[in-house]
C-alpha cells in the first residue's frame, strides 16, 4: 500500500475519532456568480450574498487534513497552483490543525479568533456535534453558482452551509479466492461468511459509523443491534480504524472481506495489486454514502474570495482531479468532471445509494452510537 492511500483512508478512518473527542468537552471555466438561491429539500434556504469581484485578491487560509496537502499527487496542492493561476493577485495557505474542526469550534467557545477563512473536509457527523456545542454560527451560507450542479442526495446540511465536493460509498472488499461475493445483509450471517468479515469500531472510524449506520437504515431502531449480535455470532471482528482493519489485518490475510470502499479497485488497479483480493460488493445493491464538504467560516476576513474558491471547487476540472486524486467520486455528476479512464473503469457506484440526513442524524446518531458499543463493542 502506498503512503497516500494509507494517510487519505487514515484521516477518513479517525475522522469520528475527533467528534467524540468534542462531543466530550455552472460552468468550468472558475466563473464565480454568486445571484442564485441556493435550493434545498425543505425550501429556499437564503444565503449570505457576496459579490465577487471579476480581480480576487488576498490570502485565503484553508484548514483541512493532511493528507489532502502532504501526499505525493493530493488535491490540495493542484487546486491551489490552479487557482492562482487564474487569479494571480490570489494566494491560497493551508493549514492542518491536528484536531481538525474541533479547533475552530473551540476556539469559538473561548471568544478567540477562528484564523480561517475555509474549511475542507467536514462531514456530517461533525457539523452536528458543531452545532449541538456552539450558541452562535461557526459556519455561514454562502450562495455559489455551481451549487446546482451537486447531484441528488449529497446535500447533508439543511441550512447548506456544509457544502459537497466529494463523496464516497461504503462497500465490503472481498478476496474471490476464499470467499464467495455477499449479495445480501444476512449472507453475512450464514456459515459460508462465517470467521470471514472485518469490521471498523463505530465509535472511532467513519467507515465503522457509516458501516453501523448503514445496518440502521436497512434494519431499523428496533433491528439493528439484533442483527449485529447475528453477525457476532457469525464471528465478525470489529478493529479500531480503517488502517488497522485494512491495511494491516486484511493486507495481511487474516481475514477474506473488510468494510471499506467502492474506489477500492482504483487503487489496485493503480499499483498493480491482485484484483482476486479487490473484488467489490454492494450489499442489496446499495452503498452507504459518506459525503465530504467544504464550509465557509462566518469570521472569514475575506467571504468573496472564499467563495470564488468554493465555487472553483465545483468546476468540472476540479471536480475531475478532486475525485481521482482522492480516489471518491465526484459531487457533480460524473458526466460533467473530467475523469480518467482508470477511474472510469475501476470505481463502482452502487446502483442504491443511501444515507442518512443531518435531520435524522440530530439527536438520534449519537445514541444509536452508543448503544452499539455497550452491547457489541463493549
Amino acid at each position: 500500500m502506498t503512503e497516500k492511500r494509507v494517510s487519505r483512508r487514515a484521516y477518513l478512518a479517525t475522522a469520528g475519532a475527533g467528534v467524540a473527542m468534542l462531543a466530550g468537552c455552472s460552468s468550468d471555466d472558475g466563473a464565480t456568480e454568486t445571484e442564485t438561491d441556493t435550493e434545498s429539500t425543505e425550501g429556499t434556504v437564503t444565503g449570505t450574498a457576496t459579490a465577487v469581484p471579476e480581480s480576487l485578491s488576498g490570502t485565503l487560509t484553508v484548514a483541512t487534513y493532511s493528507s489532502w496537502v502532504e501526499d505525493d499527487g493530493a488535491a490540495g496542492p493542484w487546486l491551489k497552483q490552479t487557482f492562482e493561476e487564474r487569479h494571480p493577485d490570489a494566494e491560497i495557505e493551508y493549514v492542518t490543525p491536528e484536531d481538525g474542526v474541533n479547533r475552530y469550534v473551540q476556539r469559538k467557545q473561548q471568544g478567540a479568533p477562528v484564523d480561517a477563512d475555509v474549511y475542507v473536509g467536514l462531514n456530517v457527523d461533525q457539523l452536528i456535534t458543531a452545532d449541538a456545542n456552539l450558541n452562535e454560527r461557526l459556519f455561514d451560507s454562502p450562495r455559489l453558482s455551481n451549487a446546482g450542479r451537486i447531484k441528488d442526495g449529497l446535500q447533508f446540511d439543511p441550512q447548506r452551509r456544509a457544502i459537497p465536493y466529494d463523496t464516497g460509498y461504503i462497500a465490503l472488499v472481498f478476496d474471490e479466492s476464499e470467499v464467495s461475493r455477499p449479495e445480501t445483509f444476512t449472507d453475512l450471517t450464514e456459515p459460508a461468511w462465517e470467521d470471514a468479515l472485518l469490521a471498523e469500531n463505530a465509535q472511532t472510524a467513519a467507515t465503522g459509523r457509516a458501516f453501523l449506520l448503514w445496518t440502521v437504515e436497512q434494519f431499523g431502531t428496533d433491528g439493528y443491534l439484533d442483527y449485529w449480535r447475528d453477525l457476532q455470532a457469525n464471528g465478525v471482528t470489529i478493529l479500531d480504524s480503517w488502517d488497522e482493519a485494512y491495511n494491516n489485518a486484511y493486507s495481511s490475510g487474516e481475514r477474506p472481506m473488510v468494510v471499506s470502499y467502492s474506489t477500492d479497485q482504483v487503487f489496485a488497479n493503480r499499483y498493480d495489486l491482485d484484483m482476486t483480493r479487490h473484488q467489490v460488493a454492494a450489499l442489496n445493491g446499495q452503498g452507504y454514502a459518506n459525503p465530504e464538504g467544504m464550509a465557509r467560516f462566518a469570521d472569514s476576513d475575506d467571504p468573496e474570495l472564499a467563495t470564488a474558491f468554493m465555487d472553483f471547487m465545483l468546476t468540472g476540472d476540479a471536480q475531475g482531479e478532486i475525485a481521482v486524486r482522492n480516489v471518491q467520486f465526484p459531487a457533480i455528476p460524473e458526466s460533467e468532471a473530467t475523469l480518467t479512464e482508470e477511474f472510469e473503469t475501476y470505481a463502482k457506484v452502487p446502483d442504491e445509494p443511501v444515507t442518512f440526513s443531518y435531520d435524522e442524524l440530530q439527536g438520534n446518531v449519537d445514541g444509536w452510537v452508543e448503544e452499539w458499543a455497550r452491547e457489541i463493542a463493549g
